[in-house]
């Protein structure tokens, strides 16, 4: 399972049924859980730990040092669950002592070739990031998000979850749950409504959703107005109470 010109360092802990391919690194503080594949290639360095069952694709780069021009070289983490695909050539770095000091992915999630995870992100469960798809520092990427190629996250920005990042978007503010983007800067469209009817929401959630978002951003309303007219649907649907939250805890504001 581990090919003869792979470098396992001491310092390394790989579990049961783990593959290692032809040129692959993999260095100390590093911990691999079980049946993971690790393709030609790769390079995965620590202190990192990742779960069981993820495949990770030639000439990857998991776990280096970020490139935040301030790290200076502490012990920082990465953190990746289980059931994760890293496609060729993605990126993902370690935290800074500025944050938590620790990158988190999520699991079930598919990094497609060339995307890359900046340092102190934070990823949930069942994301997509497309080719060349990016997040800077101290993003933060709820549950089901997609990101479509090209797409760009400003540092310390927030992705509700569900929210549909159209291809090419440059994000500098906070996106709410369930919203779709486009443009340069970023700004909404829609509800992702083919989203939610795959992940199985009853048809009146989502007409509640869609009303919730038409209140955000078509009735020129500010966001406490907004919010103030929302708390019926609120109460009978959970969808536009993590909308309503998710936009009363934003600290950069939401995209408009």
């Amino acid at each position: 399972m581990i090919h003869p010109t792979a470098i396992i360092e001491p310092g390394a802990k790989l579990g049961n049924n783990v593959s290692v391919g032809p040129y692959s690194y993999i260095g100390n503080d590093v911990t691999i859980g079980d049946n993971c594949i690790i393709e030609s290639h790769v390079v995965v360095k620590g202190p990192s730990t990742i779960g069981s069952g993820n495949h990770i694709f030639q000439f990857a780069s998991v776990g280096e040092a970020c490139q935040d021009k301030k790290y200076a070289n502490e012990p920082t983490t990465l953190i990746i669950g289980d059931n994760n695909v890293i496609r060729e050539c993605a990126t993902i770095h370690r935290g800074t002592i500025q944050d938590q000091g620790v990158t988190k992915i999520g699991s079930n999630n598919l990094f497609m070739a060339y995307t890359h995870v900046a340092h102190d992100a934070v990823v949930g469960d069942n994301v997509i990031f497309a080719n060349n798809a990016s997040v800077a520092g101290h993003v933060h990427v709820g549950d089901w998000v997609i990101l479509a190629g090209n797409s760009g996250v400003h540092q310390f920005c927030k992705i509700g979850s569900h929210a549909f990042v159209g291809m090419y978007s440059g994000v500098n503010k906070d996106v709410p749950p369930f919203v779709t983007t486009i443009g340069t800067p970023a700004g909404p469209v829609a509800i992702n409504t083919e989203g939610m009817k795959r992940r199985g929401f009853e048809s009146d959630e989502i007409m509640a959703t869609r009303r919730a978002y038409k209140t955000l951003y078509r009735k020129s309303l500010g966001v406490e107005e907004a919010i103030a007219e929302l708390s019926e649907d609120a109460a009978k649907y959970p969808a536009v109470q993590l909308m309503i939250d998710f936009v009363k805890s934003s600290e950069r504001g939401i995209i408009r």
